[in-house]
């Protein structure tokens, strides 16, 4: 039996390697557009710029450094030049599909960063195999920018699957839908009219403003905002503005919200403050031909009748007064139960009422004179 050479018993030393076999490695040095690995094999590994990114210009020693390890595929065992030729990209994209396989066909729910914002969605990457959200299907309610989603993580389900197309579709709308299905669910098992619960403005219209309660969207009406007058809902709520607000009806999926909270009242105190014969001070509200209401506190108005804002004759109340004057009246009348109150500004007049303009009098005293002389 002959002898084997030195180089034969090298050979032997190390494990054999073939053609599309994965294997794994040390770095022992990397260059701007190579990586070079140790695989316990006769020669070393070289990993180009090309097989490791798809990013043309970018250094490698920015991404690696010495002593990582890494797995790769083997692509040649020999270049020609005694190197062995490896895969980093590949390797990585077939274990990223495999893994978006596993995942579609549970449909296990994913968790991966957003890698670029796209005209029409998002493209997120797992495991090095990019993932395509349409827009439609970023969010449950329309997202006109979706530049906020840039480098954040957010969850998806695979919807579609189809590497050789390179058709890999993501879903995070059906995942929110879901959650706030369940939320709802709970929310409504958890309340009931009366109830007094926390809320976040979520928007603000002409009419009211909509709060969210963590599952469904209750309305808070403009008249249920204030005990006093909301003249613009706009001017008083923000959207993101923490609220707590009253539960006053539960109508289906419809939940109607009120601020208006029994124990704050203003018609409680009412009739200490403004009981009959007392003289008050309030602010023109708004007014109508027969005559003006006046706010004496937010949510407690007064009727001032035309033929009581002057001894003198007032046709209408806009001849005297103006909207957001502060006037001095007094009580006539009281009526709590029906939450009224009427007010008169001629039962404090110091001046005596004139019962004829001083030309009259004049040619009055001259006709009595005439007579008198006859």
């Amino acid at each position: 039996m002959s002898e084997m050479s030195f180089d034969q018993m090298l050979d032997e030393s190390f494990k054999t390697i073939h053609n599309g076999e994965v294997v794994e490695g040390t770095v022992i040095d990397v260059k701007e557009d190579e990586i070079i690995l140790n695989i316990g094999y006769k020669a070393d590994g070289i990993i180009t710029r090309s097989e490791y990114t798809n990013e043309s210009n970018v250094d490698l020693r920015n991404l690696v450094q010495v002593n990582d390890k890494m797995e790769a595929k083997v692509l040649k065992v020999n270049d020609g030049d005694g190197q062995v030729v490896l895969a980093y990209k590949r390797l990585a994209a077939e274990k990223g599909n495999k893994r978006l396989e596993e995942a579609f066909n549970t449909q296990e729910v994913l968790t991966a960063p957003v890698v670029q914002v796209l005209t029409g969605g998002l493209s997120a990457v797992v495991e090095g195999t990019r993932v395509f959200i349409p827009a439609s299907l970023v969010s449950d309610t329309y997202e006109k920018n979706l530049e906020k989603y840039a480098g954040q993580e957010i969850e998806f389900v695979i919807t579609e699957f189809n590497p050789r197309r390179r058709r890999i579709i993501g879903d995070r709308k059906q995942i929110l839908v879901a959650r706030k299905e369940q939320m709802q669910k709970e929310l409504f098992e958890r309340i009931q009219p009366g109830d007094v619960v926390e809320g976040v403005v979520k928007n603000v219209t002409d009419f009211g403003a909509f709060v969210d309660l963590g599952g469904a969207d209750g309305l808070l009406h403009i008249s249920e905002m204030s005990w006093g007058h909301v003249e613009n809902p706009k001017k008083v709520f923000k959207v993101g503005q923490k609220l707590t607000v009253l539960i006053k009806d539960i109508n289906g999926s419809k939940i109607a919200l009120s601020l208006k909270f029994a124990d704050q009242n203003p018609w409680l105190t009412a009739g200490e403050k403004y009981a009959r014969d007392s003289i008050v001070e309030g602010r023109v509200a708004r007014m109508t031909d027969f005559g003006a209401f006046i706010e004496l506190e937010p949510g407690v108005d007064a009727l001032l009748h035309v033929s009581q804002i002057s001894h003198n004759h007032v046709n209408k109340p806009s001849d005297i007064l103006k909207v957001g004057q502060m006037i001095e009246a007094k009580v006539v009348d009281f009526n709590g139960e029906d939450h009224k109150i009427s007010l008169s500004m001629k039962a404090i007049e110091n001046q005596a009422p004139v019962q004829a303009p001083i030309e009259e009098e004049a040619v009055a005293e001259e006709e009595a004179a005439e007579t008198s002389e006859e």
